[in-house]
């Protein structure tokens, strides 16, 4: 028989004992690493833009303080001697002063409120007569005085903003937030109401001495480019014509053979420079865009393109000789990209008028990957429709194909073909 091992002898308990728990493990400690990454990530209590309008209304009460003691100050006492010899020019220098002041307030809501103000044009003052005429014209300049009377008005306001944001900082700051947007909407509001340009006849006027400049820069690179093309060009060969055509005087009478192949070799230097001068002529205005319009002259360019060209133009009556230049001469230089840069097989081109635009489309199936600051010439092109009032997009995703879209104001021909007077 096998012995069964002896059973080990617990220590009986009484009944009126409780009954003993085992002690269970003590958890391990956290270890600093641990306790670190239970942490949540520390974050601002505002976003950045809750931050950048706070920052703003308590900038408002020292600027408005440097605007009120300026504005108060010397428009006071430049309006008090405007009776003695510097009053009225002393006024004038504080106009001037005060238009500073709303630029600067300008630039400080486009940071701070991401307000984006156009910036009034300056004053015209070469275009006034003599020196009180400049004087009349700054004295009533509504930019500056609409800008006397923001700072003026700041103040209370200022004093308003600085005091409720700072209080709220520390008493309300989970309101903080939005205040902050409302009382920065009323000075969005302050800005937009006078800090702006006058009117839109003011904002026409900067866009149109904008487009001046660029109409004016293009004349000029245009008289340089002709002028260089008539002095590499035709001049040099009819220079040449010159000197065969008198060798061959004096060839003449000693041998006639050799004064005729020099004959014959200018009067191809004339074919050459005719055919130079016509060109020439052509790039300055067709004769075919003023005899039969626009349809025949684009089709006239794009016969002269390397790639296969479809031209359409929906046109039932022609546009003033102006926009008619700017499509016919937009086109062509898009269809010499086309043949230098783009790689196609082929191309189209579409003019159609929609209203009070005309509309004109330059498609390719060429590589793509034109730009405005490509290097060929884009750029300029969309200078000189946005000096006309128009427009010019480029949609060119790398791997093409290349599609370009003008628009041109649509203005009506003369009965005596030019342009509406």
């Amino acid at each position: 028989m096998t012995a069964t091992p002896p059973r080990p002898q617990h220590p009986r308990r009484h009944p009126s004992q409780p009954p003993r728990r085992s002690p269970r493990p003590s958890p391990p400690p956290l270890s600093a690493d641990d306790g670190e990454k239970r942490l949540p990530p520390a974050r601002l209590a505002f976003d950045v833009r809750t931050w950048k309008e706070i920052a703003h209304l308590l900038a408002n009460l020292p600027m408005a303080l440097v605007g009120f003691v300026y504005v108060t100050t010397v428009l006071l006492v430049g309006g008090a001697l405007t009776f003695t010899v510097v009053g009225l020019p002393l006024l004038a220098l504080a106009l001037t002063g005060t238009r500073l002041l709303g630029r600067f307030e300008r630039g400080r809501a486009r940071v701070l409120l991401g307000l984006r103000i156009d910036e009034p044009s300056r004053l015209p003052l070469r275009r006034a007569d003599g020196v009180l005429g400049r004087l009349w014209m700054a004295l009533k300049d509504p930019v500056a005085w609409r800008a006397a009377l923001y700072d003026v008005i700041r103040l209370p306001w200022g004093v308003l903003t600085f005091v409720t944001v700072l209080v709220s900082l520390f008493v309300l700051w989970p309101v903080l937030p939005f205040l902050a947007r409302v009382l920065g909407d009323v000075d969005r509001a302050m800005v937009r109401g006078l800090l702006s340009p006058s009117d839109e006849l003011e904002r026409r006027i900067a866009e149109l001495e904008s487009d001046r400049g660029v109409v004016v820069d293009t004349a000029a690179a245009d008289l340089r480019r002709i002028e260089r093309d008539l002095h590499d060009g035709a001049q040099a060969r009819l220079v040449n014509l010159a000197m065969g055509l008198g060798l061959a005087k004096e060839k003449l009478l000693e041998d006639p053979d050799a004064a005729a192949a020099m004959v014959d070799e200018a009067h191809g230097e004339v074919k050459l420079a005719l055919q130079e001068l016509r060109d020439l002529a052509r790039g300055i205005h067709p004769a075919v865009l003023t005899d039969r319009g626009l349809d025949a002259a684009l089709s006239s360019v794009a016969s002269r393109c390397t790639v296969p060209v479809t031209v359409t133009a929906d046109l039932v009556v022609r546009p003033a000789a102006a926009i008619e230049g700017i499509a016919y001469f937009t086109v062509s230089e898009l269809l010499q990209n086309v043949s230098k840069h783009s790689g196609a097989r082929s191309a189209s081109v579409e003019v159609w008028r929609s209203e009070n635009r005309l509309l004109i489309q330059v498609w390719d199936d060429g590589r793509g990957g034109a730009a405005l600051d490509g290097g060929t010439g884009m750029r300029g092109l969309a200078e000189r429709l946005d000096a006309v009032d128009g427009l010019f997009v480029v949609d060119s995703p790398p791997g093409g194909p290349t599609t370009v879209t003008a628009e041109l104001p649509w203005r009506d021909r003369s009965p005596g073909g030019g342009s509406p007077t």
